[in-house]
């Protein structure tokens, strides 16, 4: 072997070789085998060491510092946070996510109801917002299947075309949605894997199974769904696990969620954590919440407010 190789033992037979070339246990990446045989061999020995490995890689994936926040491809702002009312809108002409404010300054200028990011005219029914959807999948555009998953949840199109008296194009399908949702988690869409945790939580189109939902909010929380990191610290807090709910409300709060400071205040009040942590979480949710903020994003609050909260999806 050259001097730049590095080398390793192979965790069976002690036999040393070229790290790069051994045969590394699929699960814990910790030890590695010069050949299958002897990583089978050491199977049933390294099973224990294995699983708690495992599942402090799981921790630390859980529990690092969240990736940050989606922005706007236009005004370059934070989004507001997932699932809050009035937040951004998914446009299934060209696949982005933008803000109702940026939507709605489209719409007071000359462009009107055109898409704020590419210029295409709005969808002149819900079937051609479908047929835009699935352009968008064949493309393996992540947010497109949870959205189309949305409109199978409720059985209604008005989260995808607003229209007076406009009604649903397709049977509320909780198992299609689920299956849309699965796919969107695992093209990157951390709203995918939240939605589907929210149906095992609720019982919708599955047996209610707090142990799935937990997962797929682990795996939202982990893409940086702050909503999903929520329900972890709240399910895990009414379970008597304080601690972790602690870890989960204090990153949630320090990401912008009005649920997760208030529980984190009545965490305070009790005695959970110093005040120092709490005024951390709160100087940190305050910092974000202004990012956030935005003229347009004010009057567009307004307008839809008067109007249901719903736009036109182009």
């Amino acid at each position: 072997m050259s001097d730049d190789t590095t080398t390793d033992k192979c965790a069976a037979c002690g036999k040393e070789g070229d790290s790069d070339n051994m045969n590394t246990c699929n699960k814990c990446k910790s030890v590695k085998y010069c050949n299958a045989a002897c990583k089978k061999k050491h199977r049933k020995k390294h099973k224990k060491a294995c699983e708690r490995r495992v599942a402090e890689l799981h921790e630390e994936a859980l529990f690092k510092d969240p990736p940050p926040p989606e922005e706007c491809p236009i005004c370059m702002l934070p989004l507001p946070l997932d699932g809050e009312s009035f937040a951004a809108q998914f446009q299934a002409c060209c696949g982005k996510s933008i803000c109702h404010g940026c939507i709605y300054a489209m719409e007071m200028s000359e462009g009107k109801d055109l898409c704020a990011f590419c210029r295409t005219p709005p969808p002149s029914s819900a079937e051609e917002s479908v047929k835009r959807l699935k352009i968008q999948m064949d493309k393996e555009n992540g947010e497109a299947f949870n959205t189309l998953g949305l409109a199978y949840e409720s059985g209604d199109c008005s989260i995808l075309y607003y229209a007076a008296g406009q009604s649903g194009i397709m049977p509320q399908d909780y198992q299609k949605a689920n299956e849309l949702f699965l796919k969107a988690g695992e093209l990157g869409c951390a709203d995918g894997y939240y939605n589907l945790g929210i149906s095992y939580h609720r019982g919708k189109g599955v047996e209610v199974e707090m142990g799935k939902a937990k997962y797929y909010y682990s795996l939202a929380a982990m893409n940086g769904h702050v909503k999903a990191r929520t329900n972890l610290g709240v399910l895990d807090g009414r379970s008597g696990n304080h601690h972790r709910a602690f870890k989960h409300l204090i990153l949630a709060a320090k990401a912008g969620d009005k649920t997760a400071l208030d529980n984190v205040k009545m965490m305070f009040t009790c005695g959970a954590f110093s005040k120092d942590e709490f005024a951390n979480a709160l100087r940190a949710y305050q910092k974000i919440q202004d990012e956030m903020k935005s003229d347009a994003r004010n009057k567009a609050r307004v307008r839809d407010e008067v109007r249901g909260g719903l736009l036109p999806m182009v």
